[in-house]
């Protein structure tokens, strides 16, 4: 029997140190999967975190380009100037054809950043300071030698019915400032063209009018790297000649023209006297 208990108790501290030794295994292996799980909570969070971030930046931006935004627009680096398109046409004598002078006015106008304003005023301008997407227009034509609100005032006088569906009554205050009364001026004295955002008719001084009634604006003779022409425009965004079609939304193009002195009655070509606009 003492052979007995002495043969156990010589096995005795060998198996302490057995359970010790995997106990020591047991403890390091736990330690490396907590360890494991916390480096892939942290990944997880900060995947969650990049992800939440990109999905804001993604809103911002397309909020920016929805219809009818007004705020900052993003900003891009412009392109030189590069007119590959100009007009047989010189209304004002300056020596530069009318599709690169309107392009021109449209770009002072940009410039010049007037604050927003869509409001009523009596003899139809605005101050120089303020102004509209409509505004952009008839100063972009102002600067190529042509009164476009007394062209616009004559034709509506001469054909009340081609405007009764965008106007209830003429309205010389404010009529050469809306886009449905421009939409069907320019549908009728201009060349009508696609509204293929990516065709390739787009030139520079041609004008572009989205969901009807709701904006227009100058196309510009400079484009982005894929080809596209950015538009010059007032939606009171920051960048106010930008890449417009670009955006991931933006208004629908319903309207595209190539404005034609030439079939201009003379009854209603009217010319610009007084000092330019800006």
């Amino acid at each position: 029997m003492e052979r007995i208990l002495a043969g156990w108790e010589s096995r005795m501290p060998q198996h302490s140190a057995d359970i010790r030794a995997d106990s020591s295994t047991y403890t390091r292996a736990g330690n490396l999967r907590r360890g494991r799980r916390i480096v892939v909570s942290v990944i997880v969070m900060l995947v969650v975190v990049a992800l939440a971030a990109g999905a804001c930046l993604w809103v911002r931006c397309a909020r920016r380009g929805q219809a009818g935004d007004i705020g900052a627009t993003p900003a891009v680096n412009l392109p030189s100037s590069s007119p590959t398109f100009t007009s047989s046409v010189d209304a004002n004598g300056n020596g530069v054809d009318d599709y690169t002078d309107i392009v021109h006015g449209a770009r002072k106008d940009a410039e010049a950043m007037p604050a927003y304003d869509t409001g009523y005023y009596q003899g139809g301008y605005p101050p120089s300071d303020r102004g509209a997407c409509t505004d952009v227009v008839w100063r972009a034509f102002a600067n190529a030698g042509y009164d476009f609100k007394a062209m616009v005032d004559a034709d509506i006088t001469a054909r009340p019915q081609a405007y009764s569906r965008v106007i209830s009554k003429p309205d010389p205050n404010i009529d050469f400032r809306r886009t449905g009364v421009l939409d069907v001026f320019f549908s009728t004295y201009g060349v009508t063209l696609g509204t293929d955002i990516h065709g390739d008719d787009w030139e520079q001084g041609d004008i572009v009018v989205f969901e009807h009634t709701r904006h227009i604006g100058v196309v510009s003779d400079r484009r982005d790297k894929q080809g596209m022409p950015l538009i010059i425009h007032n939606m009171g965004q920051k960048q106010r000649e930008n890449d417009y079609f670009a955006f991931r939304t933006h208004m629908a193009v319903t309207g595209h023209y190539r404005f034609d002195a030439s079939r201009v009655p003379q009854s209603v070509i009217k010319t610009w006297s007084g000092p330019l606009p800006r």
